[in-house]
């Protein structure tokens, strides 16, 4: 099975958004317009090093199909292990970062292995993790030596893609400049009496070591990709000046990062159209877009308890749209559909650990909304390539795929808080499926399966309430 560029792809979803149509949605499964990225399914689920046979989630990893593991904050994940983080990797940091004796790789190379275990890739993020210390910070601290730190995050790149210091020749591919850097209170911090409340001056001051980084790790490692820095956000007012120092060096990124937490999956397409525009213009027309946190957010009041009322709590967690419930499952089902035709090339969903607020299980570990909607997007991308020409309106969007051998088809149709409850979507060139089916993930239904009605070429699906809805639907060929 062919598939086809981007720019056929988005030209198909034009031609089938043109269609006079009173349904729902549509679908043209005579069109095909690309294929699946499989990139964009990608997360920041963390392994963790406790005994497997008391806390062993890989089937439930697994089972979502994941492709990239960002490794950062994993630190936070295995309490108490000296993981990721170079300040844990190179303890002391007074001591020759070129020596491989001073490096503590052992713990990291655990943690790796086991994400490689269940067939995740590694983007590896280099600095630290985040710090809730309040007002003094240790490891989120501004790095006394630039120069130093460069060579010590070349000994982490040469110890797991060369063989350095009892290594490993593992090809990490993607290779992370520090995570958020304009969270100044928790992640590149400065005393108050330094200048660390002026965010103009901590900002270039990081793009002084993302230039120096950069380059050092480009000269001994051409072939791996580096960039960052995770920002917060899209944020032109960072970004431009730090790509202009990297032009001013010579020296160009292979990616930009950042992250988002809300509630709107067009705010995310548009912050990769902004971020192309502003690679683009820069003259860094190769520089890949990266979201690498992304997470259904309403309000941070009451997602950590910390300070918030109760009734703060409840509504941050309680009812459809909890944060971890139908609209958050929707809210992710419904962004993996729009980043396959966005400028995008790799995205995040922030689940870092296996259970909690950022997690795919709930307190009695059972696989909350979101592990239900990343498990659904992770069957198509086992199982599916050719993606075909699908739309939707309003609230509702779709996404129809092949496999490669073209004996099955799906369509996924997510209703994101759309307050009607019969979707309708037009299908075209399924007229001779032997079989269909369909499953339901909605407030009350995780992925069971659910009445359908095929005819004349038009699907109707019936949501049992007015919240939000996921159909997945299968046609045998």
């Amino acid at each position: 099975m062919k598939c086809c560029n981007l720019l056929m792809f988005t030209a198909g979803l034009a031609l089938v958004a043109g269609v006079a149509s009173a349904a729902t949605a549509t679908a043209d499964f005579t069109q095909e317009i690309g294929c699946l990225r499989k990139a964009l399914h990608s997360s920041g689920w963390a392994p963790r090093s406790y005994p497997r046979s008391i806390q062993n989630d890989d089937a439930n990893v697994a089972a979502m199909n994941l492709t990239y593991a960002r490794t950062h904050d994993w630190a936070l994940v295995n309490d108490g292990q000296r993981v990721v983080d170079y300040q844990y990797i190179f303890p002391l940091f007074h001591l020759d970062a070129k020596d491989p004796t001073n490096y503590l790789f052992e713990p990291t190379d655990h943690l790796l292995g086991l994400a490689r275990n269940i067939g995740l890739d590694i983007f590896y993020r280099l600095g630290t993790s985040i710090e809730h210390t309040g007002n003094i910070h240790f490891n989120a601290r501004v790095p006394k030596d630039f120069d130093k730190t460069a060579e010590i995050f070349a000994g982490i790149i040469r110890h797991y893609n060369k063989g350095w210091a009892n290594g490993h020749q593992w090809n990490i591919k993607y290779w992370e400049l520090w995570n958020e850097p304009d969270g100044i209170s928790n992640m590149w911090w400065l005393p108050e009496a330094e200048g660390g409340k002026d965010r103009e001056k901590m900002r270039d001051l990081f793009i002084k070591l993302f230039v120096k980084c950069l380059k050092r790790l480009k000269a001994e490692f051409p072939e791996v990709k580096v960039g960052g820095p995770a920002l917060c956000s899209m944020k032109p007012w960072y970004f431009r000046p730090l790509l202009q120092a990297c032009k001013d060096a010579g020296v160009a990124p292979d990616f930009i990062s950042w992250h988002y937490y809300g509630s709107n999956p067009d705010a995310m397409i548009k912050s990769a159209d902004d971020a192309r525009k502003m690679c683009d213009e820069y003259g860094f027309t190769k520089c890949e877009l990266i979201l690498n946190e992304w997470h259904y957010l309403l309000t941070w009041d009451g997602i950590h308890g910390n300070n918030s009322t109760p009734e703060a709590v409840r509504k941050a967690h309680q009812g459809p749209s909890g944060h971890n419930n139908i609209d958050s499952a929707c809210f992710t089902l419904t962004s993996l559909i729009k980043f396959q035709s966005s400028k995008l090339d790799q995205a995040y969903y922030y689940g870092c650990g296996p259970a909690g607020n950022w997690g795919y299980l709930d307190g009695y570990r059972r696989p909350n909304k979101n592990w239900h909607a990343c498990r659904i997007f992770g069957d198509l991308v086992k199982n599916y390539s050719g993606m075909f020409a699908a739309t939707g309106q309003d609230t509702v969007s779709a996404l129809a795929v092949k496999s490669v051998d073209g004996k099955k088809a799906a369509l996924l149709v997510v209703d994101y808080r759309g307050k009607g409850q019969t979707l309708t979507v037009d299908v075209k060139g399924m007229d001779a499926a032997k079989k269909t089916s369909a499953i339901l993930l909605d407030h009350t239904h995780n992925a069971t399966p659910c009445d359908m009605v095929w005819q004349g070429g038009t699907l109707t699906l019936k949501k049992p309430d007015v919240n939000s809805a996921a159909f997945l639907v299968t046609f045998e060929l």
